[in-house]
This record gives C-alpha cells, sequence and structure tokens, in this order.
C-alpha cells in the first residue's frame, strides 16, 4: 500500500487498517441499545451500527461493515465522530463531515460515507422507536 497507486489518503488508509470501535465477533457480547442497518444494492456494502445510550448520549458505538476500503474507513471515522454526542449531535454528523475528516474520498466512494451516515440515523430512529414503547 505504500505505491503511489493507493488513491487514499493517510487518515482513510489508518481507518481501514486501525479501523476503530469495529466489533469483532458475537454481536451478542455487546450490549446495545440500537442498531441501525443499511446497504447499498449497487456497490454491495452493508453497514450495521450499534449504539449504547446514556442520558441521550451515545456512550459506546460499534459497528460491522462489510465492503471496501472507504466504507470501512468511513465507518471508523464516523464512530469516532458520534462517540459521546448527544444523539441530536451525532444527527448532525453528515457524509462531507465524514468525508472531509477522512481527507476526502475518491468521488466514486463518497457514497461510502452516505451510508454510514445512514446507519447511524437508523440506529438512532430504532432507539427512539423502543424508548417511545416504554
Amino acid at each position: 500500500m505504500e505505491n503511489e497507486d493507493w488513491v487514499y489518503s493517510k487518515t482513510v488508509r489508518e481507518h481501514f487498517l486501525n479501523p476503530r470501535n469495529f466489533l469483532m465477533g458475537d454481536e451478542s457480547k455487546f450490549k446495545y441499545d440500537a442498531v441501525g442497518i443499511v446497504g447499498n444494492p449497487i456497490c454491495g456494502d452493508q453497514m450495521k451500527m450499534y449504539i449504547k445510550v446514556k442520558d441521550d448520549v451515545i456512550s459506546d458505538i460499534r459497528w460491522k461493515t462489510y465492503g471496501c476500503a472507504s466504507a470501512i474507513a468511513s465507518t471508523s471515522a464516523l464512530s469516532e465522530l458520534a462517540k459521546g454526542k448527544t444523539l441530536d449531535e451525532a444527527l448532525k454528523i453528515d457524509a462531507k463531515m465524514i468525508d472531509d475528516y477522512l481527507g476526502n474520498l475518491p468521488k466514486h466512494k463518497f457514497h461510502c460515507s452516505v451510508l454510514g451516515h445512514d446507519a447511524l440515523k437508523e440506529a438512532i430512529k430504532n432507539y427512539r422507536l423502543e424508548a417511545d414503547k416504554k
């Protein structure tokens, strides 16, 4: 990956090779409050975002992504950006913010940051739906 054919930023490379908050192994071992799952049938990427919430703040976040380097890096970056934020603050993290944080993805990979954003939105929506039932 050290050759000049690598088209990603150093930050993308770092998050791809050393992803943050990745949920390794059995999902049942992480006691999450809600999960959001999204996918893109065109590229085949799928993202799962698991959130733990305390006092309306994302106290912990884990994820699984089935996809390319951009998808993995985007989800890793998003998890770092969202952890410790209120649910409303986390909803304001958009695809452009993820892309900026990563030092810009190639244009044809920008949709990966959109998927991460959508997975987090879905997890928060599911959390709020469950909270409303209680």
